[in-house]
């Protein structure tokens, strides 16, 4: 087992150098003409990746099983930061969304936090109600209420795509733990005329679906984001066009250091360097697979693999964004895009995996 947690600090590690790499060349022109420093957003990321680090350690001091009792409070705490967010002047607003406190240089994003608090809550659930999971009453709603309070407050910041990947990786975990399809299926048809009303009802929603449809009928308009990625992606070649020489990134392809960061990466380091980022992740998910499958706690093992889903959903659905596969969302590529709260809490969710595979080393 300890070779397998090796394999995957080593894959989080490349993953995290690559992402230092892409975020400098990415940004720099960026940050040089908007704040007259070409590191602006590097030395800001190297903070994050800093206070990430540190949390992450101290997670790995602990044992995982202390954590369980605080799983409602947790949860608690989450969705009273969801619920405060929401509220003018406690919550910064950016481009018609209210979703972070800023605090200092740091903008803190609640829903962040509450991914991983539902995650930690649904797993401490789904472990002391194993024998009634089957039941509706007992063992379907609670979670699936809890999960709903979380994806309401969310969605009213308004963050479809963190609402709609919380509410998979719920799903995702109960059908593992032995909930009734019927159950499952019921509430997710149920769910889809919701999604549906949700992206109608936004008008921004809609040009990003119908950005997706066809992005060069309005390559200047609501197809802007797409075309430009496709044309970074394509420009790359087989090997790139070199490190540091992309076109897109100046001031043509929007969010090219967050978002669109593996358009980037495509167009300096080629398809090749695209595939090496998608085949880091798939060996990142196959071996937190086989970590899970070493796991003989449930408590560990429900977290570890809402903790595994959550981020092999957020690499899939960043990839398929930037070669057009899927509707824009504003999810950011796990350990490589620049981020603050994202990039510490994935730090975090990766120690509690590794404290979850050595503790179970210890007691087995």
């Amino acid at each position: 087992m300890k070779d397998t947690r090796v394999n995957l600090t080593v894959i989080v590690f490349a993953l995290i150098c690559l992402g230092i790499i892409m975020i400098y060349s990415a940004s720099c022109v960026n940050a040089l003409e908007n704040f007259h420093d070409s590191l602006y957003y590097l030395k800001r990321h190297f903070l994050f990746l800093a206070m990430g680090m540190i949390a992450g350690l101290w997670i790995m001091t602990l044992d995982y099983r202390q954590i369980q009792p605080h799983a409602r409070t947790l949860l608690a705490i989450s969705i009273v930061l969801l619920a405060l967010v929401l509220i003018p002047h406690l919550g910064k607003e950016s481009y018609g969304a209210r979703r972070w406190f800023k605090l200092g240089i740091f903008h803190f994003q609640p829903s962040e936090l509450a991914k991983l608090a539902v995650i930690i809550y649904t797993a401490d659930f789904l472990n002391r109600k194993q024998q009634v999971i089957r039941s509706f009453k007992q063992g379907f709603l609670p979670p699936i209420l809890v999960m709903g309070v979380a994806c309401l407050l969310t969605v009213k910041q308004p963050d479809l795509g963190t609402t709609v990947e919380m509410a998979v990786v719920v799903f995702g975990m109960m059908f593992i733990a032995g909930a009734r399809l019927i159950h499952l299926l019921s509430l997710a048809g149920a769910a889809i005329p919701m999604v549906v009303y949700l992206v109608v009802k936004e008008p921004y929603r809609m040009a990003r679906i119908i950005a997706f449809l066809d992005p060069w009928q309005d390559s200047q308009g609501i197809g802007f984001q797409l075309t430009q990625s496709q044309i970074a992606l394509g420009s790359g070649g087989l090997f790139g066009v070199g490190l540091g020489h992309s076109e897109q990134k100046l001031f043509y392809l929007p969010a090219a250091h967050t978002d669109f960061i593996l358009s980037i990466i495509g167009e300096e380091l080629g398809l090749v360097g695209a595939l090496a980022i998608v085949t880091l992740f798939i060996l990142f998910i196959w071996t937190g697979i086989r970590l899970i499958r070493q796991t003989h706690e449930g408590f560990g093992y429900f977290m570890s693999i809402g903790i595994i889903m959550m981020l092999g959903l957020q690499a899939m659905v960043n990839v398929g964004v930037s070669i057009g596969a899927f509707p824009t969302k504003g999810l950011p590529l796990p350990f490589i895009s620049y981020g603050g709260s994202a990039l510490i809490f994935h730090l975090i969710a990766i120690a509690l995996i590794l404290n979850v595979s050595k503790t179970n080393d210890q007691k087995f």
